[in-house]
């Protein structure tokens, strides 16, 4: 088992531990019950069905937080459910009111922080009135033991408040580490494939430039010897023929196998970039055509989107990053728009961009990237269609 999957069943048996508790207290409060002879089973009955299906729904929310999804329809009816328990139940905070607390701690991940206050305030202020209902109903098995209703009012405020502060934070803390965690593993993956793709790249400008210079060579060498050699059929003129014919191959070959390393898988590009960018705190929005882009056009863009997301790396100080693909039977078009040109300036931006504009114009295209005067900077790369080249 790796780092991440530890990290992710770790998290998870820290948010089950509210759930082992919630039942281990229930445990206690109907044992008290029955042997104080006050279990009212038409209560108790319902209260205790509703907890069993809340406590199913609270392990699929569970997952879905650890994927990072908010399942809104299974926290609502789990809401409902533990809601019902409580009225049910009578209220104690350390009795049927904890399936409500158990909720809420799970219900405030992945939400923003005014929203989940606003929720644990919320739910504190139903958890009370209905304690102080069944205070005064005679429901609340505390109220019972003591006789005294200020008191088991103070304590039922107490209670919930506590609980409304510390376990939402609880597990907001441990969502969002386990969150960091899985990001940092993502990034120094993603990190890791560009460096493999770089690698690709240099051993194919290597081999091109070495191997293929020498085999040139030998083809224009053997090509020479061919027509020099006097006799039509010499075995000489014969064998350099044969040399000649095999280097013309062997370097067409290498073209192709070269021009098939240094291509790039643009939805493999895309991945990389978006899970580099969030691990590095950038916020990373794709927007893409539901087809396929045309022929030609993908490896261009691939290369564009990395040197657009190398510069909004190293030359800006980003937080969001939004990438878009479209195209029309004419043009293709890729923009790439951050907020970080506070920090950002074309002439710093090095060769990149410079190259770049360069690779987009030998297919007919055109490359633009300058600050929008609203705070943000965008490189827009513009190829007609069929791409040439």
């Amino acid at each position: 088992m790796d780092a991440i999957k530890r990290a992710r069943l770790l998290s998870k048996w820290v948010l089950l531990l509210f759930l082992v508790m919630m039942w281990f207290c229930l445990a206690l409060v109907m044992f008290a019950e029955v042997a104080m002879g006050t279990a009212q089973w038409l209560r108790v009955g319902p209260a205790l069905v509703a907890t069993v299906c809340f406590s199913r729904l609270y392990l699929r929310i569970v997952d879905a937080l650890l994927d990072s999804r908010y399942a809104s329809r299974q926290i609502m009816v789990a809401g409902a459910l533990a809601l019902f328990a409580l009225v049910m139940g009578g209220a104690d905070p350390f009795g049927w009111g904890l399936p409500l607390m158990v909720w809420l701690s799970v219900a405030t991940v992945g939400i923003s922080g005014r929203r989940a206050v606003a929720l644990s305030a919320a739910t504190f202020a139903v958890a009370v009135l209905v304690g102080v209902v069944s205070v005064v109903a005679g429901w609340n098995l505390t109220a019972l033991e003591t006789g005294d209703a200020g008191a088991s009012i103070t304590g039922i405020v107490i209670g919930y408040a506590l609980m409304a502060v510390s376990f939402p934070a609880s597990n907001r803390l441990w969502i969002w580490i386990y969150e960091l965690a899985r990001q940092a593993h993502e990034g120094r993956e993603a990190h890791a494939r560009l460096a493999v793709a770089e690698e690709r790249l240099r051993f194919a400008r290597d081999l091109h430039d070495l191997v293929g210079h020498q085999l040139s060579l030998i083809a224009v060498k053997s090509g020479l010897a061919v027509r020099l050699s006097g006799a039509e059929e010499s075995p000489a003129r014969t064998e350099m023929t044969e040399v000649h014919t095999l280097t013309r191959k062997a370097l067409r070959e290498l073209r192709q196998a070269v021009r098939g390393y240094r291509e790039l898988d643009l939805p493999a590009e895309l991945e990389s970039v978006k899970s580099v960018l969030e691990a590095a705190g950038v916020r990373c929005e794709l927007h893409l055509p539901y087809r396929e882009l045309p022929d030609g056009v993908a490896p261009v863009f691939a290369y564009a989107v990395r040197e657009a997301v190398t510069n909004v790396l190293k030359h800006s100080s980003a937080t969001f990053c939004d990438i878009t693909l479209s195209f029309t039977a004419e043009r293709a078009e890729l923009r790439v728009r951050n907020d970080g040109v506070v920090r950002q300036h074309v002439a710093d931006l090095g060769s990149g961009l410079s190259g770049m504009g360069e690779r987009i114009a030998a297919v007919g295209g055109e490359l633009t990237a300058r600050p929008t005067g609203d705070g943000e900077f965008t490189l827009t790369a513009v190829v007609s269609l069929p791409i040439r080249g």
